[in-house]
């Protein structure tokens, strides 16, 4: 959907008639200039971190999303100092489990921890809401109906508009969202997850699963933590990203360069980067609703919404499928041999 004049690309989350746009700031780049590992992912002031936000607004980016743990609560702090006055255009997202302080209760999915995480996270961002709140991870311990219930609370509270999870497994968010059916809660809206030509794990059993309930999808490492940005190469010289400090997503460095050499043969007939090869090929999926973005300067942040001008064919789409393939998993391979046939 294009609204107006403006050449932004909108599209509903999940089933909430929400529309957000496909590209979505994220702000782990924020604040955290003296606390590891954050100093090395971004470290930006406010100031930094508040044009960054203004120019992706300015763009028609009407999506935002932080987390509590982002530089201990930092960047959610950024995040509600820069967006005063323009709270009610955003569709704004964070998350929670992560540790938060020292105490036994300061971490994880519990009623005790969420509650304290919501006020922490309403105060930091200057909202009496949040747009949408997610589980950051799996917490092992707390059982997922006392999670749901909890997050039904503040729902029905007015303290949040809608529900989401990340990093869960697809059973897991079935799993969840079949009790939140028979209880009558309140269902995740939508699954953040990483996606990126090198790391495509998430077609197997996620993508299929999202589809058929109908979840919004926000992509999270859409260039696998900067190595797909065009930096990198089999004869480029390393010491020019976070990634040579982070090694965070894991991912195959061969196939990952040649991955690369494909996006450059690519941006270079089209003229752009190959950063925004990757985020097409990513835009380009219909699971796909909303594609996370971080950035430490301008021009990264302008190169990355420029992708949503991108149009790739269908020869180079296939040509970067073939190049980052991994291969067929079971029980992929057996349905696809044992339904012959049988497609609709």
């Amino acid at each position: 959907m294009i609204n107006g004049n403006n050449p932004m690309q909108y599209r509903v989350l999940g089933r909430t008639g929400v529309f957000v746009s496909r590209i979505c700031l994220g702000t782990m780049t924020f604040g955290g200039r003296d606390m590891p590992p954050y100093d090395k992912v971004g470290g930006l002031d406010q100031g930094e971190s508040q044009a960054i936000i203004d120019a992706a607004l300015d763009a028609g980016v009407n999506f935002i999303d932080t987390a509590n743990v982002y530089a201990g609560g930092e960047s959610e702090t950024i995040v509600g100092n820069a967006i005063k006055g323009r709270r009610d255009d955003i569709v704004l997202a964070t998350k929670f489990h992560a540790r938060m302080g020292p105490g036994p209760n300061d971490t994880g999915l519990s009623r005790l921890h969420m509650m304290n995480a919501i006020e922490a996270s309403l105060k930091r961002l200057q909202t009496d809401r949040i747009d949408l709140y997610q589980l950051h991870s799996l917490d092992p311990l707390t059982p997922v109906d006392v999670t749901l219930r909890a997050l039904d609370d503040v729902v029905r509270q007015g303290k949040v508009r809608m529900i989401g999870c990340s990093n869960l497994a697809a059973w897991q968010i079935m799993k969840a969202l079949g009790i939140s059916s028979a209880a009558g809660l309140e269902p995740f809206a939508s699954v953040q997850a990483y996606y990126s030509l090198a790391g495509r794990d998430l077609e197997h059993e996620l993508a299929p699963m999202i589809e058929d309930q109908g979840l919004g999808l926000m992509v999270w490492s859409p260039l696998a933590g900067g190595f797909l940005s065009g930096k990198y190469g089999r004869r480029v010289e390393q010491g020019v990203s976070r990634r040579d400090k982070v090694e965070f997503p894991p991912i195959d460095r061969e196939k990952a360069y040649d991955i690369i050499e494909a996006l450059t043969l690519v941006g270079e007939a089209h003229g752009v980067s190959a950063a925004q090869v990757a985020l097409a090929w990513l835009l380009d999926k219909d699971v796909v609703t909303s594609v996370i973005v971080g950035a430490r300067r301008l021009d990264q942040i302008n190169d990355n919404i420029a992708a949503l001008s991108l149009t790739l064919s269908a020869e180079e789409l296939a040509a970067l499928d073939r190049v980052s393939d991994t291969g067929p998993h079971y029980p992929g391979w057996l349905h696809a041999f044992a339904g012959h046939g049988r497609a609709p």
